[in-house]
């Protein structure tokens, strides 16, 4: 493809580098290998960032008439290996997004280079020839007039050139320079206790970071760290559970929120850093931030207030839909931005009110990537708001430029500035506001089967990180759910012919399989929306079928021994807060109509005995296991269940569960014939990853408890940026 003088050689986007000369592609510096014609089909769509690029100016410009191909399939072919190149998703673009049956446009903004010294030295040296010229054929004074034209149309155009400059080549987007890493402690910062399911902040003074972690004994105490590295150091409280969420303006007291086991409030305390009597902050609760006039903002229910940090004066500023978390002011004080947490989704948004609660709206409600935002703040100097965003099992970091520059026009949209592989979450800008601060973490979990006669968990199936594993009714095939990425496999038990079901955005939980093998049930979800119930064939090949269009959740699926029913739940009310309570239902897979499992309100996670002859159930906090006898059509006692949500063994003659409480985490089995609890194996609770809101108990073909051990790594780090 033929490049003018004017095409820039080297094109940037996000971490990604077009040299159109070379046809290279490279990430981070590293050249990424990508065939010819994909590279050919990104040249052209970076000539107009923005813009549309139809699928007939590719033909012409990339297919020739002579050309004898199957241009459809080639250009399809083309744009999906640049996608995948790219790390880019059809159904949620970062860079290129699909025009049915138009084209396709870049949406990621483009910084560009040029070689202008070899271009301008070109056109100098013919005009000078040119000009040459004519002084030879023309008087001297109509020359010097002439060129008083020629120079004045030379200043004309270079203005409004500049102009035209100003528009066109906006200015670069930000970017990450370098990272370094500040805390290698291995402490656990991700499954510490949060706020409307929202992780604890990170907070500074400027010399020193402050957050929260889990100690040795399991309870979660504030952790400080130079801002430059080095040890981690906790802070001393009289509280058990404590959680650092905002810092005064002075840098001199923390803001810390406090709670005990199964507390819901969580009280608001003012600690000083240097030691001395906490105080409360009023009869405060929940999540808040301090603002730089020195008042507080914090959330409570569907509410957000400002107080006196005494607790006094109390002010409602707005009341949301959802549940307000992580408020930020800006730095002028005119706005506040929050996340506003859906339970029910299980799903976040960024969120903006006026200081006098007025003017409340969604973030940049025309961009695509909604429904997983969260954790904003503000540049010192007000013009950049960084915040994260989840997509497809990983959390990147995004700036949004907060006004025009007065020199060149800027981007105003969101605009990405990581890219994995490792998540990024919870940004914190310096006060210099050269480096942003935030927890890298690299999910990963470790399969494992407890052997009995040796006593441990060894490593099964290759120790591959995934959970949810469900056999078939001969334990010849296994489905498996991949960790952190969400999507169903199955495989045989070897770990042979493997086959992908689902892909991305679709998150995937609880597989069961049919009696006869041939089919996969599961509840899945895609980003903004609830749970729903799903069925794949087990061979693949054909689409994943939604099998209700209601809008209520539906969860935990199994299938009765004959193959013709699902029972499945609602969403949990200890979960989501809904007010009503969830129930069990049945779905008859001919007619698809539902009916109601009598007298299971409140109960939710049904499992099928093998035989048939039982439904088990828990209650919505895990604590209570009830048996619905089939036969009879009514329910046993309950029995007492610390938490879990119980398998059934291959034989019927047992429930298996476990029990995560404090004092004695470990495997149970429950005999159904006379009630007998025999305690299997321990578990060391900070090593196993939950299945999102209820535990996973997995048992292979034998029986033997099956775990998901957590390999996950998480330290915060540095992130120098460029900010233009």
């Amino acid at each position: 493809m033929p490049l003018s003088p004017q095409t820039p050689r080297l094109l940037r986007f996000g971490v990604f580098e077009a040299d159109v000369q070379e046809g290279e592609l490279r990430k981070g510096g590293l050249r990424i290998k990508l065939q010819d014609q994909p590279f050919q089909v990104l040249a052209v769509l970076l000539e107009r960032p923005g813009g549309i690029v139809t699928r007939e100016e590719l033909q012409q410009r990339l297919w020739p008439a002579d050309t004898f191909v199957d241009f459809d399939h080639s250009l399809n072919s083309a744009v999906k290996k640049l996608r995948e190149a790219l790390g880019d998703q059809p159904e949620n673009p970062r860079f290129i997004e699909t025009l049915h049956r138009r084209g396709y446009r870049f949406i990621a903004p483009v910084e560009g280079q040029t070689n202008t010294q070899e271009i301008g030295t070109a056109r100098g040296e013919t005009e000078s020839d040119e000009a040459s010229t004519t002084m030879g054929e023309q008087p001297a004074s109509r020359v010097l007039s002439r060129w008083a034209i020629i120079s004045g149309l030379i200043a004309g155009l270079f203005a409004a050139g500049s102009l035209v400059t100003w528009w066109v080549w906006p200015l670069p987007p930000p970017r990450v320079l370098n990272y370094t890493q500040i805390t290698k402690d291995g402490g656990d910062k991700i499954e510490v206790a949060s706020i409307g399911s929202i992780p604890p902040p990170i907070v500074t003074d400027g010399s020193r970071l402050y957050f929260t972690e889990q100690q040795r004994d399991g309870s979660n105490a504030i952790a400080q760290v130079s801002v430059t590295g080095g040890e981690t150091v906790f802070i001393s409280t009289p509280f058990a559970n404590a959680g650092a969420v905002g810092i005064s303006p002075s840098g001199s007291d923390l803001l810390v929120y406090t709670w005990l086991a199964n507390e819901i409030q969580t009280p608001l305390w003012v600690v000083p850093v240097l030691g001395g009597s906490p105080r409360r902050v009023g009869e405060v609760t929940g999540d808040a931030t301090w603002s730089a006039d020195g008042r507080i903002v914090y959330a409570h229910d569907h509410d957000l207030y400002v107080v006196k940090s005494d607790g006094s004066e109390a002010h409602k500023l707005v009341t949301v839909a959802g549940l307000p978390v992580w408020p930020r002011r800006s730095p002028d004080g005119k706005v506040l931005r929050f996340t506003e947490y859906d339970p029910k989704k299980d799903s976040s948004s960024l969120w903006e009110v006026s200081a006098d609660g007025t003017q409340l709206h969604l973030l940049w409600r025309d961009w695509t990537n909604h429904a997983a935002e969260c954790c904003g703040d503000w540049t010192a100097d007000g013009n950049y708001f960084v915040f994260q965003s989840t997509r497809d099992g990983r959390t990147d970091l995004w700036a949004v430029r907060e006004k025009q520059s007065s020199g060149r026009k800027a981007n105003l949209k969101p605009m990405q500035l990581t890219a994995g592989p490792m998540s990024l979450s919870r940004p914190l800008p310096s006060k210099d506001g050269r480096k942003l601060f935030a927890l890298g973490t690299q999910l990963r979990g470790e399969l494992v089967r407890y052997d009995a006669k040796a006593g441990q968990f060894v490593p099964y199936m290759d120790a591959i990180s995934a959970a949810g594993l469900a056999f078939s009714r001969a334990g010849d095939w296994v489905a498996y759910v991949t960790y952190p990425e969400g999507t169903l496999w199955r495989s045989r038990t070897d770990g042979s012919q493997r086959l992908q079901l689902t892909f991305v955005p679709l998150e995937v939980l609880a597989p069961r399989w049919s009696p006869d093998g041939k089919q996969i049930a599961f509840m899945g979800r895609k980003p903004g929306m609830g749970w729903k119930l799903y069925l794949v064939t087990s061979e693949g090949g054909s689409s994943v079928q939604e099998l209700l269009a209601t809008d209520d959740d539906q969860a935990a699926p199994d299938w009765s021994p004959d193959g013709a029913t699902l029972v499945f739940g609602g969403f949990p009310e200890e979960i989501s807060g809904d007010a009503g309570a969830t129930s069990l239902y049945l779905l008859d897979l001919k007619t698809h109509q539902t009916s109601t499992l009598p007298g299971s309100e409140g109960l939710y996670c049904p499992r099928w005995s093998p035989d048939g002859r039982y439904i088990s159930a828990t209650t919505a906090n895990g604590q209570k296991l009830m048996l619905f006898d089939t036969t009879h059509r009514k329910w046993r006692d309950p029995e007492d269940l610390q938490e879990g949500c119980p398998t059934w063994s291959r034989d019927g003659k047992y429930l298996y569960f476990q029990s995560f409480d404090v004092k004695e985490p470990a495997f149970f089995r429950l005999r159904i014939s006379d009630r007998k609890r025999e305690r299997l194996a321990g578990i060391d609770f900070r090593r196993v990853l939950p299945e999102w809101w209820f535990w996973w108990n997995g048992l292979a073909p034998d029986d033997s408890p099956l775990l998901l051990r957590d390999e996950s790594t998480e330290e915060i780090y540095a992130l120098e940026l460029l900010l233009p």
